[in-house]
This record gives C-alpha cells, sequence and structure tokens, in this order.
C-alpha cells in the first residue's frame, strides 16, 4: 500500500501512510475549494474535483488499497445526511400539506426514473439490470445544494415550503427505488425473478424504518437532562451502532436514520442537536466526497463497456444528465398541476431540483459493491460524471427558480412591506421610505455566514463543556459577540 509519494519520502510505515493520507484528502478538499469559491461553485463539486486530482488516473497520491478500505465512509456519510434530513419531517408541517407534498414527490421522482430507464434500455440498448438501478437513482436529489441556496438568498413562501418537503421526502423514494431496482438487477443476473424479489426488499426497508424510530427514541431517553457535551458524543455512538446493523444485515441505512431524526424531532422538538451535528459533520463529508473522486475513472467515461451493452460511457453519461432533468421538470409540473399549487411553484419548482450529490453517490458506491466488477464500476463512474455536472449548474438553477417564483428580490417593495390600509401609511414619502429601511433593518440577518446557527450551537455546547470543567475559552465567546469575523 504504497504511491510515488511515499516511495520518494521513503515513508513505508503502514500507520503513516493512513494518517498523511487522509491529511492530503482533508487539505486537498478544503484547497480546491479556494479555487471554486472565487468561480461560485459549490464545496461538494471541489471536493469530488480534488479525489479525481489526487486520485489513481492523476497523481496518484492516495494508496488505491486505503481508497477500497475506506468502504464505511459512505455509510456513515449517508448516515449524517439522511438524519439531517429528518429534520424536516415534523407532523405539524405534513398535516398541513402532506398528500400533496407526496403526490409531487412521487411523480417527479419516478418521472425522471421511467424517462432514464426508456432511453437507456429501449433507446441506447444497455443491459437490463444495469438500466434498472441507473433509472432508480435518477430519483435522488441533493438536498443540501438546495438547502444552502435557501440560505444564501433567505428566501421565503409557499415556494420554499414546497420545496424543502419535497427534497426531504424524494431521498425516502429514491431509497426505496433503488431497493427494488437493485433486487430486480440480482435477480436479472442470476435469472431468478419471484414475486418475493420485489416484495422482500420492500419489508426489508420498512423493517429498517421501525427500527430507526425505536432508536430515535432511545436517542431522547439518552439524551434527556444530559450534558452538552455527551449529547453529541451519544447521538453519533447511536448513528454509528444503526449504521453497522444495517451494514450486517446489508441494507442501506438512510432510510433508518431519517426516520431516527423524525422521531425526534417530533417527541423533543430539539433543533439545536441537528445544528450541532451539521457543524461537526464537514469533515466526514469532505472524507466521502474526495474519496468518491478518488474512485472515478478518467479512462472509463471516454471508453466502451461491453458490460452495460458496448455503449461508451460519455454517451451513456449525457443521455442520463439531459433525461433525467427533462423528467424531474416534467414530473414536478404534472404534481403542482393535480396538486392545484400556484403558477410560481408549478413552472419553476422543476428547476430547483436538479442537483443530486449526496445520497445518489453514496448509493451508487453501494451499488457498485453489490454489482461490482466492470459494471458497477461503471454505475459510479456514470453518477460521478453527472453529479459533478449537476452541481455545476444545480445551485444557480435552484437560485433562478427562487428568483422567478418570486421567493426573494432585491427591491424595497419585496424586502419590506408597507401596510395598504389608509389609515397606517406614512403621511409622506420620506416617511416611508425611513419605515422601510426600518424593516429591512429588522429582517436582515445579523452575518453573512450560512452556517452561523450551526457554528453558535457548537461553541455554545463547547463553552458550556468548558464551564463544567472550571476553565474558559475566550476565543469562542468574542466569535459569538463578532459573527462577522468568521470567514469561510
Amino acid at each position: 500500500m504504497t504511491t510515488p509519494l511515499f516511495e520518494a519520502l521513503h515513508i513505508t510505515s503502514s500507520v503513516s501512510i493512513v494518517i498523511i493520507s487522509i491529511s492530503l484528502m482533508l487539505i486537498g478538499g478544503f484547497a480546491m475549494t479556494r479555487i471554486t469559491k472565487r468561480l461560485k461553485l459549490p464545496n461538494v463539486t471541489a471536493y469530488i474535483v480534488a479525489g479525481i486530482v489526487m486520485g489513481p488516473y492523476c497523481l496518484h497520491l492516495i494508496p488505491t488499497g486505503l481508497i477500497s478500505g475506506m468502504d464505511f465512509i459512505a455509510d456513515i456519510a449517508l448516515a449524517f445526511i439522511a438524519f439531517s434530513t429528518g429534520e424536516f419531517f415534523r407532523f405539524s408541517t405534513l398535516k398541513k400539506s402532506g398528500p400533496n407534498i407526496l403526490l409531487i414527490t412521487v411523480l417527479e421522482a419516478c418521472l425522471a426514473s421511467v424517462v432514464v430507464f426508456l432511453v437507456t434500455y429501449l433507446v441506447l440498448g444497455l443491459e437490463l439490470n444495469f438500466s434498472v438501478v441507473l433509472a432508480a437513482l435518477a430519483s435522488a436529489t441533493a438536498p443540501a445544494s438546495t438547502m444552502m441556496t435557501i440560505r444564501q438568498t433567505h428566501a421565503g413562501g409557499d415556494f420554499v415550503d414546497t420545496l424543502l418537503q419535497v427534497v426531504a421526502l424524494d431521498d425516502v423514494v429514491g431509497l426505496v427505488a433503488y431497493s427494488v431496482a437493485i433486487s430486480l438487477a440480482l435477480a436479472s443476473m442470476t435469472g431468478a425473478f419471484q414475486v418475493g424479489n420485489v416484495v422482500t426488499p420492500l419489508l426489508v426497508n420498512l423493517f429498517v424504518f421501525l427500527l430507526g424510530g425505536l432508536f430515535g427514541l432511545f436517542l431522547k431517553l439518552l439524551l434527556h437532562k444530559r450534558s452538552t457535551d455527551n449529547r453529541l458524543i451519544v447521538t453519533i455512538a447511536l448513528l454509528f451502532a444503526f449504521c453497522g446493523i444495517c451494514a450486517l444485515l446489508d441494507v442501506s441505512a438512510l432510510l433508518g436514520c431519517m426516520s431516527m431524526a423524525m422521531v425526534y424531532i417530533n417527541t423533543t422538538d430539539d433543533s439545536r442537536l441537528f445544528k450541532q451535528l451539521n457543524y461537526f459533520s464537514p469533515p466526514i463529508l469532505l472524507l466521502f466526497f474526495v474519496r468518491s473522486g478518488l474512485n472515478f475513472d478518467l479512462g472509463a467515461i471516454v471508453g466502451v463497456s461491453d458490460s452495460v451493452g458496448g455503449v461508451s460511457l460519455l454517451t451513456v453519461g449525457v443521455a442520463y444528465f439531459f433525461t433525467r432533468i427533462v423528467g424531474k421538470y416534467g414530473g414536478a409540473f404534472l404534481g403542482c398541476l393535480l396538486a392545484r399549487k400556484d403558477k410560481s411553484v408549478r413552472n419553476y419548482l422543476g428547476l430547483a431540483l436538479i442537483p443530486q450529490a449526496g445520497v445518489a453517490i453514496g448509493l451508487a458506491a453501494m451499488g457498485a459493491r453489490t454489482l461490482g466488477g466492470s459494471m458497477g464500476q461503471a454505475l459510479e463512474t456514470i453518477i460521478l460524471a453527472s453529479s459533478v455536472l449537476y452541481e455545476l449548474i444545480g445551485p444557480a438553477c435552484a437560485k433562478l427558480s427562487l428568483y422567478l417564483s418570486g421567493s426573494y428580490g432585491k427591491g424595497l417593495e419585496k424586502l419590506a412591506q408597507i401596510p395598504e390600509n389608509p389609515a397606517e401609511q406614512p403621511p409622506n414619502e420620506v416617511e416611508r421610505l425611513i419605515q422601510q429601511i426600518q424593516a429591512i433593518q429588522r429582517e436582515l440577518p445579523k452575518h453573512e455566514n450560512p452556517y452561523y446557527e450551526e457554528e453558535l450551537a457548537y461553541d455554545e455546547a463547547a463553552d458550556e463543556h468548558a464551564a463544567l470543567y472550571g476553565y474558559s475559552l475566550p476565543g469562542q465567546t468574542a466569535r459569538r459577540r463578532n459573527p462577522r469575523s468568521w470567514k469561510p
């Protein structure tokens, strides 16, 4: 387990190689964000590109054996992603618009899968099992990119509420679709189609969902009146334990982690825990996406793979990229039409559902591990390549949809509404302008850091821990007093 870099430096200790490699992955991912930030691209793109550059097909800085030995990173990262998504499954919100949101989600997710399957299987003539799994992955959307765009624009309204609920439910539909698809693919490879091949994964996912709910209740009991530092320890321990159980059963922990978070947030209303975890998780997510980039085969994307039907992966990737967008937009439009949503939601919701990264990449890694061989490699290569492209245009499309739907704007009339009642109107234009400016100042965020709430919750936990053991952390207190001192 070595590379030309370690050989040149005469580093042979396996422990040193592992530690230095992880350090290189962290530094490389961070360094790449300095470039993508100037290009106004999301961090996910930076991490994947950093992995490709450091991988065996470019600089070869990270040993191949270490890359394959870090499979568990995907499971852990998906657990954090799924748990953070589960925060948005509040029963009070779902009761108001649950049926309509479910209808929109199912249609936009399923139509994307159907369109991708028809093009890949019937038009391109790819293998049935490969087409089924690839089509199932098309249903997933990246909630992180969409939520970050909403934070940065401070958008609000019916469009944003609908979008947040759809992207939260979207991954549930995607996971179920993937579970059924991978079972059908394995049955196709063995030549034994049975009803149980479809029913079994659904029952398994139902079991995982219920088990995750029990873990959520257990988490609530363990965190009751628990000190702040131990809350983070216990939560991560339970997430890891749940991932281990799911890995033992050879099923995805995604749905169960969502269920765990859903039960916890609805029984405690403790959003602070999610903020602490969201501020803790970036290094883990960075390693996950960098490792995904390390697995990217640059040579395969321009080559022809006989295992998927003798078509170049570049052709498959381009077809997947465009047909998924068509399916997402068409499904969202049809769902909003049937749900009788306003025109501003109906026309632009599909634009905000284009991003695809974390969940799809994680499921692709699991699918590659299940299918194995060149077929599994081809699946992961296509999803990685398309995810980079989706992350390049996705946030811009999401921001455009928010603007076109009227969810945010820059005009004074948009930022600060003046009462229409004549009795409450200011007597002249000067006072009207002053009233608008004062209203805007009240609405303005206190900082430009979209992660501020997570950072504040994390710092408060650290201060409480410091007070518990009798020492102080003046730097953190000062940072809370002056949030503008934060630098991305």
